[in-house]
């Protein structure tokens, strides 16, 4: 039971992962948490629902759901942040605007869609694997090769392309890049688009996974990938998929061991505990301000 546990719950973690992606990479190059980051998963999952009821066919419908998120994700930056940047604004006035391009996005959808529950197609339901007394199915996976090949991408796109080397000289230096002839704001709406486009994918396969989508379902999900990308070090990558495993299995151990109730704090338990051990996470670098 406990091998079955853990391996839900890393199928889950991955999923995690790609959200936490999102914050990473934002506050990589602002130092700004995104907290309307949770909405935009929500509401790529209910664009690919939106699209799979005009009989698009489902991963066409993903498809276009990822266009839509990551185009949201450039609106949200260009109607409230980049203003907010170009007036020099306090670091505290982009995160409430965050927090209430959140809200914004919830009720949009809630006056879209309906406040109910509406099922969501089954992605990659082609039975179980037995694996002596494990119970695999064939969508976990395909979640854990999917969000592992997009992280691998994310990865390889930061490191080894020259808009991957812009957004690190962006995180490094904006000035500096800026009089390099690196367009900032460009770089800072790719790294929003690819934000919405990771939780995109992430909506689509937790719903697909759980079969149900509703307007606030972003809220707790948002919380624990943004536990996650804290956990493992806000800003890195590798950190983001190393704490969404980690929320991933310490939820589906609490769970099984505690009951149902317990799942959704376990991963703020750990976060707390990892802070106190180690303030950065567990790939997070210390930060040296010059003055």
């Amino acid at each position: 039971m406990i091998g079955q546990q853990i391996f839900n719950g890393l199928t889950l973690g991955m999923a995690y992962a790609l959200i936490a992606v999102g914050y990473s990479l934002v506050f990589g190059i602002l130092r700004l948490v995104n907290f309307s980051h949770g909405s935009v998963y929500a509401f790529g999952a209910h664009a690919a629902l939106l699209f799979v009821g005009m009989k698009l066919g489902i991963f066409p419908a993903i498809l276009m759901s990822l266009i839509f998120t990551g185009v949201l994700g450039i609106l949200i930056d260009k109607t409230a942040l980049e203003p907010l940047r170009k007036k020099k604004s306090m670091p505290i006035a982009s995160l409430i605007t965050t927090i209430g391009i959140s809200n914004i996005i919830q009720n949009m959808l809630t006056a879209t869609f309906g406040s109910q529950k509406k099922a969501f197609p089954a992605l990659f339901d082609f039975g179980v694997i037995s694996v002596g007394k494990l119970q695999i199915s064939w969508t976990q996976i395909c979640m854990c090769i999917i969000s592992l090949m997009l992280m691998l991408v994310l990865v390889l796109l930061v490191h080894k392309t020259k808009i991957g080397l812009a957004m690190r000289a962006c995180e490094q230096n904006p000035k500096a890049a800026s009089m390099m002839g690196i367009n900032v704001n460009f770089i800072i709406s790719f790294t929003f688009f690819l934000g919405g486009v990771s939780a995109a994918i992430a909506g689509a396969l937790i719903s697909g996974y759980y079969q149900i989508v509703y307007p606030n379902m972003g809220y707790m999900a948002g919380l624990k990938a943004f536990a996650a990308a804290v956990l493992g070090g806000i800003g890195s990558l590798p950190g983001a998929l190393i704490g969404g495993l980690l929320v991933g299995v310490s939820e589906s151990m609490a769970a099984t061991f505690l009951g149902s109730t317990y799942r959704d704090c376990m991963a703020f338990i750990i976060l707390i505990i990892v802070l106190i051990v180690r303030p950065n996470g567990l790939f997070g670098k210390k930060g040296i301000t010059k003055v």
